[in-house]
């Protein structure tokens, strides 16, 4: 019986030995490949992302840290202006006369991301879209004024500037470089809760949503949508705020949630940091974009289109058609071709497309790899154009002339004014934060009169709009041609 209890006791012993050889050798049971070169780099997130210690919660604790003092605080206050036309007194004194003038006030808030330390902050165009007054508060409760530097209603992005100095900016990484399933944080201040962390993945990239330009207030803008999805609770007060990587860089600006009840449902929406950084340059050096665009219209390669166009595959966009008087054209792009690359990047969707392009500037040169109707491949350079179909770009001397009060206005075509059976007037092209926005006007719209005196340049309205301290008259018409009479306060 001894004997037998030995035997059991060595042969038990003798298989212990080379599983404690085994957990020895391999550690806490981690496999010896997350130690291994991936891509050039050490695998170290897979020890990060384990559950057998608080390596992860050290990480974000590093990435929060180093964000939460460049997200602050915006707060809006909102003043809307109605104008009742009283028609009796019109008929004896002339437009405009025995008007009365009604407000409307509320107040709005997000977030927003200190881009350089002379104060400069990135937000969503809708979160300061009609505010009268903008005050921004950081994260150590200091409180500022800013003014609106410019918009860009296409990505929903919009710069502020404050004055104060020395500030913590948040670096700008390079959303190209970001995965799907990558960790990424959300930081910002829902439901006014300020200075709030929330983490989650990269669900997606490149997510066209048709969210940005509804509206007649976007008449003829052209939206760029190109989201990162990611699953980071994000919530009312979340837009404007900085959707951060595990090393602390800013690789997007919160911007969209998709829900039906408007509070986080599990997905939440981001522009790529890579778009905004061209977008906030151009505000901040002309106080508008300049996009260069290929000039066409695109879709989606689907298996109903591959079928019904014989395509030979699911890759690339498909051209729709060509714009006249564009880079596309001018370079040889057709009807019925497919666009595979952008330089080496292969285009995955029209929204990666928009993205690609839509980061460069009128007059820059982009190599275009092709698949033609006859299934041909060739490479082809395209010099982009703005929407005018210039190659130049315009100085920021130019742009100053047209814009005033936030909008910035064009010369009506002599067709456009036999059509609307008018001498004089420009146009409404663009609109962003300002008074004529809060007064109801819209891009597409005709100024016509100011003050009762005919309108002949845009140099002569925005002068007279930026030279006025009492207020003015505005007669403006629509595109259909219905006439209305607009009152501003300066």
């Amino acid at each position: 019986m001894n004997s037998k209890l030995t035997n059991f006791g060595l042969g038990l012993l003798g298989g212990m030995l080379p599983l404690a050889a085994f957990f020895i050798l391999n550690g806490s049971g981690a496999s010896p490949q997350s130690d291994t070169i991936l891509d050039g780099q050490s695998n170290n997130l897979a020890k990060r992302t384990s559950w057998a210690g608080a390596v992860p919660s050290e990480d974000f604790v590093m990435a929060s840290e180093s964000s939460l003092n460049s997200v602050v605080h915006v707060t809006t206050k909102v003043e809307t202006t109605h104008f009742q036309r009283d028609v009796f007194s019109e008929f004896f004194y002339g437009p405009g006369s025995g008007g009365r003038e009604y407000k409307q006030y509320g107040s709005g808030s997000g977030s927003g991301v200190i881009i350089s330390e002379e104060g400069y902050i990135v937000t969503n165009n809708h979160v300061i879209a009609e505010a009268k007054e903008i005050e921004v508060t950081l994260n150590d409760n200091r409180k500022y004024t800013a003014t609106v530097v410019g918009t860009d209603p296409s990505t929903d992005i919009a710069v502020l500037k404050i004055e104060a100095k020395d500030l913590s900016a948040l670096p700008l990484g390079n959303s190209d470089n970001l995965h799907v399933g990558e960790w990424v944080l959300a930081v910002g201040n829902p439901f006014n809760l300020t200075s709030t962390v929330t983490a989650g993945i990269v669900s997606a990239k490149a997510r066209n949503l048709n969210m940005i330009g509804g509206g007649k207030s976007n008449a003829g803008m052209v939206p760029i949508e190109s989201f990162i999805q990611t699953d980071a609770a994000v919530n009312p007060g979340n837009s404007g705020g900085a959707l951060v990587n595990t090393n602390g860089e800013l690789i997007g600006i919160n911007t969209a949630i998709a829900s039906q009840t408007g509070s986080y449902s599990g997905y939440s929406f981001a522009v790529p940091v890579n778009l905004v950084k061209k977008v906030m340059k151009d505000l901040i050096a002309y106080g508008v974009v300049q996009r260069g665009y290929l000039g066409i219209q695109m879709s989606d390669i689907t298996q109903e289109l591959k079928e019904q166009k014989n395509l030979k595959n699911l890759d690339g966009v498909y051209v729709t058609s060509v714009l006249a008087s564009s880079g596309a054209k001018a370079a040889g792009i057709l009807a019925g071709d497919v666009i595979l690359k952008v330089g080496t990047e292969p285009v995955t969707s029209a929204a990666s497309l928009q993205e690609k392009i839509g980061s460069r500037q009128p007059g820059d040169k982009v190599a275009v790899t092709v698949r033609k109707a006859n299934g041909s491949v060739e490479v082809t350079e395209i010099v982009l154009r703005n929407k005018d179909g210039e190659t130049t770009l315009i100085t920021k001397e130019e742009i100053q002339k047209n814009t005033a009060l936030g909008a910035t206005f064009g010369e009506l075509t002599s067709k456009e004014k036999e059509e609307l059976k008018i001498t004089s007037g420009v146009k409404i092209e663009t609109l962003g934060a300002g008074k004529l926005k809060s007064a109801g006007l819209q891009p597409g719209m005709i100024v016509t009169k100011i003050n009762n005196q005919a309108v002949l340049s845009a140099e002569e309205l925005t002068n007279k709009l930026r030279g006025s301290n009492k207020g003015v008259l505005l007669e403006v018409m629509t595109q259909s041609g219905k006439k209305d009479y607009v009152a501003i306060g300066l």
